[in-house]
């Protein structure tokens, strides 16, 4: 816990120089009779034949009044006390930092959680014994804002938003299936298993001590269309056998016809989920914090994805038997079926008699869309929707605290006159045992948003940073609270664009930062360019005189603990009261320690009893330093940041990589290097890139593995390529809702290779019931063959195409919402790839297979 603002209670022996002069007394000598007076020993016991008595020593000065009457020395008329050179009052400690609360001083309390906690549990918790206290606030007149920030808020908004996607998802999905089947048996028995698989996830991520947090919830968000697809292409076959058996002379008995038209598809279907499966292995496999992000979702999914398959292969069929046997099954197929079948007969029969002559031209399509993808630009991870700014903000080095207060009641004030902010608060500085190392020229806001405001996010955030922009003199940058945690993780910058320079020597590496973040603004989309340790704060340095030192008799130590007892203070003791402890300081006067004029006649004394003032041993000269130095690996280093508006991460850097190589000349010993979230991007695509190469040649292999010929290999991966027109097609319609949806993030890309696993299954389906009817019916493998085949397979290809698109359409549709903000592109990726690839699979995968397929004679490749 850190807390801002607010005052340390202190027992303050407040120096009085002239008092001192007059008495020949320094510094010293007060802190030397301080310790004595309030010295506190242990004194033993003494042990009786019956008892053992301790002994307690009292008559310390532990208050103001007892420690005021310590004497200090003897004068020639009377001994001098504590309270003749000193004033001796509670005060408060010196500052590091302070905070506002709505525009108004206020004391802050930051809890942070333990790694690993529940982050709603440890909230709920807190907001419980707050709620215990409030009744002694407000008897004692203390005003609570209990929720300045609180980041549960979005976890909560965030995995309802995510809830509704799977009701919503999985509500169009069963209304599909009942749209298709056109009977509530076969539709119950399809969609079985839907609560049955993601249940079966659940319990596992349970049983492992994962829990449902918006990651792995957004994998079963991704899945809820997906866990279907094995239980629809079971149930529609058996169910399109059983309508021929039942047109048979003398018809099987029900089982067999269940148990061969399972069999019939159990290949293609572990064959598909296991393609599915491979294709996650990448992101289980992801390192830092790409792999944190999207290794629970991928997790997640695949045990979904998992358990559809088992429900596929054994209760699916049993329930067939029992709910679609004997005389329950209707004759005729349902009229969505048999008016898609016809249709996409006669359409198939046209193009596959004359095969289409713009068949090149439609297998162009793919490097096209692969010619696009550059232009999409790219991005880490989307804007997370929060509800909540953070205002880093930043006046010229040497800021006292009090100019920062003013300017942050001014910035409050307009920041909760606009529409959408609940509440304001500042912290200034660091707090008193807070890890950061800030000054007091540096100050946080957090600005908490009202609760409908979530759509608006980004206006007001626009809004925020123009107000920032017309203040004159500062510095700062506009975040969400995840941005920032996220943005410092990386590089320890909260900006996304993190330029370092290395080299020896302080000054060139400030020349050389100033010279980048001129560079830098001149590109386009540049916000918020910041040199984040500039030289300039204001020093006053006491450069002792040795020949002074020598002449008088002082010992440097003399002279610098007399500074530090004066400027810094020296605790001498405490003093307990009740259940705490209070610090007994000597230190001057606040009003004495505001002059810096005041410092050269700051009196020293030597061991000798010599006492000059510190002007006569030392210059105290006015001039620059730094706040603070930054190194990397024993390397000095200096940053510059930015947070481009307005365009795409990765096109930034590209033109900010290319800029400052062009127009900035390092000496030798210097270098650059690129930080932040579009280096995280841009290893994390790597890492994938190479994954999923990885995985493609294991997917090859598994396709051989099952069909043991080439071009049929070649068919099935043909399609792939076809899923990426419609997921190129999609992020360009979706830049109709931003660029951040419409840009190649990692939830982008884990969407086109999730999509390539999917698009392939319907791909398998098809080529795999063309193997069957060529070596299993032993049909020839001709025009009609082609014809019908495809026609078998037309109604399970288009349903699971929609229920898998329909699934994630609430996904896709409230991408940048609280909690969508990952799944959201990966969403619209694979809804409009989905599309695309049925719609070729449909129309050209069939001319393809009929012109190049060899199902017939197994020696042929």
């Amino acid at each position: 816990m850190n807390v801002f603002g607010g005052a340390v209670r202190q027992l303050q022996i407040q120096l009085r120089p002239e008092d001192l002069l007059a008495h020949r007394l320094a510094a010293a000598d007060v802190t030397a009779a301080a310790r004595r007076a309030t010295g506190v020993l242990g004194a033993g016991f003494v042990d009786t034949p019956n008892q053992r008595l301790v002994l307690r020593t009292e008559g310390q000065a532990l208050d103001a009044a007892s420690l005021g009457a310590t004497v200090v020395a003897r004068g020639d008329a009377a001994p001098v006390r504590l309270r003749d050179v000193a004033s001796v009052v509670e005060g408060a400690a010196p500052r590091f930092g302070d905070a506002l609360i709505q525009g108004r001083p206020g004391v802050l309390l930051t809890l942070s959680s333990q790694y690993g906690s529940n982050t709603l549990e440890v909230t709920r918790a807190i907001e419980r014994a707050l709620a215990e206290l409030r009744p002694v606030l407000d008897q004692n007149g203390v005003e609570l804002f209990a929720r300045l920030h609180r980041p549960a808020t979005f976890i909560e908004h965030a995995l309802q938003n995510l809830r509704s996607s799977v009701l919503f998802g999985a509500a169009l999905v069963v209304a599909v299936l009942f749209v298709f089947l056109g009977r509530l048996r076969t539709t119950l028995i399809s969609v079985a298993a839907i609560p049955l698989s993601l249940l079966s996830a659940v319990l596992v991520l349970e049983r492992l001590g994962i829990a449902l947090n918006t990651m792995t919830l957004g994998g079963i968000a991704i899945a809820i269309g997906e866990v279907v697809d094995d239980a629809i292409i079971g149930v529609e076959n058996i169910a399109r056998r059983l309508r021929e058996n039942r047109r048979r002379a003398e018809p099987l008995p029900a089982l067999r016809v269940v148990h061969d038209a399972a069999v019939e598809v159990r290949g293609p279907v572990v064959y598909a989920t296991l393609v599915v499966a491979l294709v996650f292995v990448p992101l289980l496999t992801l390192s830092g914090l790409a792999g944190r992000f999207f290794a629970p979702l991928g997790f997640a999914y695949l045990l979904a994805v998992m358990a559809s398959l088992v429900v596929a292969l054994t209760l699916t069929p049993a329930l067939a038997l029992v709910c679609l046997g004997g005389d329950r099954i209707d004759e005729e197929e349902p009229p969505v079926q048999r008016r898609i079948k016809a249709r996409y007969r006669a359409i198939l029969a046209r193009r596959l008699a004359h095969p289409p002559r713009r068949l090149a031209l439609v297998l162009a399509l793919p490097l096209a869309a692969a010619a696009v993808l550059p232009f999409l630009g790219g991005g880490f991870l989307p804007p997370f929707r929060e509800g909540h700014l953070v205002l880093q903000v930043s006046e010229a080095p040497g800021a006292s605290l009090d100019e920062m207060l003013r300017v942050g009641r001014k910035l409050s004030a307009a920041l909760l006159a606009l529409p959408g902010v609940a509440t304001v608060e500042q912290q200034i500085g660091r707090a008193e045992q807070g890890e950061d190392t800030w000054g007091p020229h540096r100050s946080e806001f957090h600005v908490e948003l009202q609760p409908d405001s979530d759509r608006r996010e980004a206006e007001i955030a626009d809004r925020v940073h123009q107000l920032l922009a017309s203040t004159p003199g500062l510095q700062f940058e506009v975040l969400t609270f995840l941005g920032d945690r996220i943005s410092e993780t990386l590089s320890g910058e909260t900006a996304p664009v993190v330029v370092n320079v290395f080299g020896p020597e302080l000054d060139t590496l400030d020349a050389k930062a100033a010279e980048i973040a001129d560079v830098l603004r001149t590109i386009p989309g540049a916000a918020d360019v910041q040199v984040k340790s500039p030289p300039g704060a204001p020093i006053l340095a006491i450069e002792l005189q040795r020949e002074a030192l020598a002449q008088f008799g002082f010992a440097p130590v003399d002279v610098l603990e007399s500074v530090q007892v004066a400027y810094q203070g020296a605790v001498v003791a405490q003093a307990h009261h009740a259940d705490h402890a209070v610090d007994v300081v000597v230190i001057l006067a606040d009003e004495r320690r505001r002059d810096p004029g005041a410092i050269g006649s700051l009196l020293v004394r030597s061991a000798g009893g010599t006492v000059l003032p510190l002007r006569e041993l030392a210059a105290v000269v006015p001039g620059d330093g730094r706040l603070s130095i930054r190194h990397e690996g024993s390397r000095r280093r200096q940053t510059v940041t930015c947070a481009p508006r307005g365009r795409d991460l990765a096109s930034f850097v590209a033109d900010a990589r290319s800029a400052i190589g062009e127009r900035v000349a390092l000496p030798a010993g210097y270098y650059v290097e690129f930080a932040g979230t579009a280096q995280a991007q841009a290893v994390a695509r790597r890492e994938l890139l190479a994954r999923c190469a990885l995985v493609g040649v294991g997917i090859v292999l598994l396709l051989w593995l099952a069909f043991r010929r080439i071009r049929t290999v070649a068919l099935i991966l043909a399609n792939v390529p076809f899923g990426l027109v419609g997921g190129v097609l999609a992020l360009l319609a979706a830049r109709l809702l931003g660029p951040a949806e419409a840009s190649l993030t990692m939830g982008s890309l884990v969407g086109f290779v999730t999509l390539f696993g999917i698009s392939m299954r319907n791909s398998l389906l098809l080529i795999a019931h063309y193997r069957h009817l060529v070596q299993s019916e032993g049909e020839p493998w001709n025009l009609e063959t082609a014809i019908r085949g495809a026609t078998d397979r037309v109604v399970p290809i288009l349903m699971t195409a929609l229920v898998t698109g329909l699934g994630l359409l609430p996904l896709a549709l409230g991408a940048g919402t609280a909690g969508r903000e990952v799944e959201g592109p990966m969403a619209i990726v694979i809804v409009g790839g989905l599309f695309s690839s049925a719609a070729l699979n449909l129309l050209v995968l069939p001319a393809l297979a009929y012109r190049y397929g060899r199902f017939g004679d197994p020696g042929v490749a």
